[in-house]
């Protein structure tokens, strides 16, 4: 792809209002930089300053063909990256973070790349792109959150100062996001808001209780994750550490059991039973059903056995489970067990948000999205008001049913709102988001499906808590720095 010269950066005319009161000096300023650089020092990750090499030219995605010039390339970790800047460049910047966490060794080099294609949207409105593919798969929220600020330095380096920049993490990206904004995003001029689309805002240490629960009450029914015949594990390992099962088997036993994904007339009275009650009990949609337990196997597998050293960091005592058949049974038969403190707290460290954040943030969630469910809302917005931070948050809704990706329209509705609101000090509403979505549409046809008026219920409602578990932030801002000097504290990059 041939080289073109670096785009030139519109000057940022307007400072943003709700950054004026902590710019009283610079020597305020660069203590409050170092304070953060020092309590960050203290976590498992690597420093995100760390030189990079320069991004190259390569093609860009079909989408935008003839509308962006795009580079990828890999930074001093070894991230690979992909970076796109749009021929009509409103001097602006979407750094993103993605979602999953994907599980394997080595960055990928598809993620960005992919990330780039179904978010083209931004660039499509005028914004340049930054996403990082993450130094390897597996879990690790702050790593993941040192190599998305990485992508932002080797664009700054590679076309230097931006108008304007903004964070966008979607599904576990959206953890990733909000961690960036409370690690770096407190460093003036690093970052002016962050957008959050159905994310997984209620961390680590609770946020896949949900899925504990599946765990526990899948083998109660079926007793085949693992059978009988099978060397025995605690089920908080998701899987033993040796076990050569793969997703297909997973689902072969899915099937088994439940006849999941069968036609109702096909499936006998013994897994019918069995499906109902599992769905009940957890609250997990069927269409999600074999999603939710690959996390629970796979990914529980990798936290565990992987990333905490066999350590278990989840719990179900005194959950009572209800919805099934027989209750009674269910709570006297299904496993118990109890968290390591340790793991916990380091796992809670990693990943929990202590809501102590300066910069404004929008989130847009589909109520009925089955994987990330929507009351995660409902525990950022306690977090931030735990916090004392509520006014700096904005939330949305549409009546959307899917995960992975809403309307084209809504995506460039938020960020064009965000941008309003960084700009202004001017924060939107859900009603003024509604509004404006129609004649953004003009450009897409995807579709506006905001509901103005939905409120999500508390996340209690949905994800049985544990005792202590009502309270947010899951981590306070003071137990993240008393922790923060722990050696080895939270997950290793």
């Amino acid at each position: 792809m041939q080289q073109h010269p670096t785009p030139r950066v519109p000057a940022r005319t307007t400072a943003p209002l709700y950054r004026r009161g902590r710019r009283r000096s610079a020597l305020v300023a660069a203590l409050l930089a170092t304070a953060l650089l020092t309590t960050a020092a203290h976590a498992p990750v690597v420093r995100a300053d760390a030189p990079a090499a320069s991004p190259e030219a390569a093609d860009c995605p079909s989408v935008l063909a003839e509308k962006a010039r795009c580079y990828t390339g890999r930074d001093a970790q070894g991230v690979h990256y992909a970076i796109a800047v749009p021929t009509r460049w409103n001097g602006s910047l979407v750094v993103h973070a993605h979602g999953g966490p994907d599980l394997g060794e080595a960055s990928d080099p598809a993620r960005s790349t992919g990330d780039l294609e179904r978010w083209a949207v931004m660039v499509k409105e005028g914004y340049a792109w930054a996403g990082s593919s993450y130094r390897r798969g597996g879990y690790g929220t702050r790593m993941a959150a040192a190599d998305t600020e990485s992508v932002r330095r080797v664009f700054v380096d590679r076309f230097g100062r931006t108008g304007r920049t903004y964070l966008h993490g979607q599904s576990w990206g959206g953890n990733v996001a909000a961690k960036v904004a409370e690690t770096y995003g407190r460093k003036p001029g690093a970052y002016d808001g962050v957008l959050l689309t159905n994310g997984v805002l209620g961390g680590g240490s609770r946020g896949y209780d949900h899925r504990v629960d599946l765990r526990v009450v899948y083998q109660y029914y079926c007793g085949n994750h693992p059978r009988p015949t099978e060397p025995r594990y605690p089920l908080w390992q998701g899987l033993r550490p040796d076990s050569t099962m793969t997703a297909a088997g997973l689902r072969s036993r899915l099937r088994e059991c439940t006849g999941f994904d069968a036609d109702p007339a096909a499936r006998t009275p013994l897994q019918q039973r069995n499906l109902d009650d599992i769905l009940a009990v957890t609250g997990i949609p069927e269409r999600a059903l074999e999603s939710h337990l690959r996390f629970a196997t796979f990914t529980f597998r990798d936290i565990v056995s992987t990333r905490l050293g066999g350590r278990n960091p989840f719990s179900n005592q005194g959950v009572r489970y209800a919805g099934s058949h027989d209750d009674r049974a269910l709570n006297a038969g299904v496993e118990r067990f109890a968290a390591d403190p340790a793991a916990r707290r380091d796992l809670s460290f990693d990943s929990d948000l202590t809501g102590s954040i300066s910069l404004p943030v929008l989130t847009l969630h589909a109520i009925d999205d089955p994987t990330a469910f929507v009351e995660h809302e409902s525990a950022y917005r306690a977090t931030l008001r735990g916090a004392g931070r509520a006014h700096l948050l904005v939330q949305s809704f549409t009546r959307e049913s899917e995960h992975s990706g809403l309307s084209d329209a809504e995506y460039a509705t938020s960020l064009a709102a965000l941008d309003r609101w960084a700009r202004t000090g001017h924060p939107p509403t859900p009603r003024s988001l509604a509004a404006a979505c129609p004649a953004v549409d003009r450009a897409y046809g995807a579709g506006c499906f905001y509901d103005p008026a939905f409120t999500p219920a508390p996340y209690a409602s949905r994800v049985l808590p544990r005792p202590g578990g009502r309270h947010w932030p899951a981590m306070t801002a003071g137990q993240e720095r008393a922790w923060s000097r722990i050696d080895g504290v939270g997950i290793a990059p």
